[in-house]
């Protein structure tokens, strides 16, 4: 018996010892999302300033499809020894799995904290017809089932943001799934869809030389980076608005003590001028929630989601 007290104890000793340490080696973060997407490039952001934080290298590891699914499937298989973390949007935790079948939810994580909140934009190449939000719409409601927009996959946010401004308006579209904004963003300055649906980070840079026309925020009010596009509220659909946030998530049964070292970190570097002067630059601002109370935000917009869904007819 005393042998194993001893033996216990030193366990004990030895775990503490590991977390007071942490991290001791590089870290991993997942982001399910192809590389040049809008949760892609602020992550790498992120983990750049982390590192000096942490004391260590981070790698970013782009894991895309399936509105984000695919990549989150993949990232339950990590260890939940602090060295495996999720960067994410909140479509492919929150959305997703309202429409598809998917092998986790929710609660299926540890939350650590959120880092930044946006809108979602709906963009048109310069030849479109139409100069404001409200042109837009008309000329989309003018043609029914004549234009492609993309989106962030299947039953992700970015289609159910529109979906519900295309619904009130008794719009009609096609929508086309991709695995991110940045392959979106691909296919609309290819041409292959009308529409650019998605994150604003991405087509900032080609709303400023004025290869893209940004006429919607799916927020209530206007986003100062995107002039030509209408808030919400403008076009009087203000309760029709719709978010993208980002966080940082944990595998389930990671050590609080790791946890609490990197909720840390996290609150640091979000607010530091570099990181909150990058979010000012893509059109986004800092939002830190963390632990439970992330938990409690991430299933509280899951289960209002989930109505969302229903009474669209989106649902699973």
């Amino acid at each position: 018996m005393k042998t194993l007290m001893l033996g216990a104890a030193a366990l004990v000793l030895g775990t503490t010892v590991a977390q007071a340490d942490y991290p001791e080696r590089p870290i991993e973060i997942t982001v399910p999302a192809p590389a040049g997407g809008g949760t892609d490039t602020s992550a790498r952001m992120l983990a750049t300033l982390l590192e000096g934080e942490l004391g260590t290298s981070i790698a970013i590891l782009n894991a895309a499809g399936g509105g984000g699914s695919v990549g989150v499937t993949q990232f339950m298989q990590a260890r939940n020894d602090g060295y495996s973390l999720l960067a994410t949007w909140n479509s492919p935790i929150t959305t997703v799995p309202q429409m598809q079948p998917t092998a986790y939810a929710p609660d299926s994580f540890v939350p650590v904290a959120s880092t930044s909140q946006t809108a979602y934009t709906l963009c048109v190449a310069p030849a479109f017809p139409a100069e404001t939000g409200e042109e837009f719409l008309a000329e989309l409601a003018a043609n029914p089932g004549r234009y492609t927009y993309g989106n962030d996959g299947i039953g992700g946010t970015m289609q159910l943001a529109a979906e519900r401004i295309f619904q009130a308006r008794g719009i009609e579209t096609i929508a086309v799934p991709f695995g991110g904004a940045g392959e979106t963003l691909q296919n609309f300055l290819g041409g292959h869809v009308d529409i650019y649906g998605g994150s604003i980070s991405p087509v900032l840079p080609y709303a400023q030389s004025g290869e893209a026309k940004c006429l919607i925020v799916t927020s209530a009010a206007a986003v100062p980076a995107l002039p030509q596009a209408s808030g919400l509220e403008a076009l009087g659909l203000g309760d029709k608005e719709t978010l993208l946030w980002r966080m940082v998530l944990a595998p389930a049964g990671t050590d609080q003590a790791i946890v609490d070292r990197l909720i840390a970190a996290l609150e640091t570097t979000v607010n530091s001028p570099q990181y909150t002067e990058f979010l000012a630059g893509v059109g986004e601002v800092p939002n830190v929630v963390t632990g439970p109370a992330l938990g409690e935000r991430l299933q509280g917009e899951f289960d209002a989601l989930a109505e969302v869904a229903q009474s669209l007819g989106l649902a699973q």
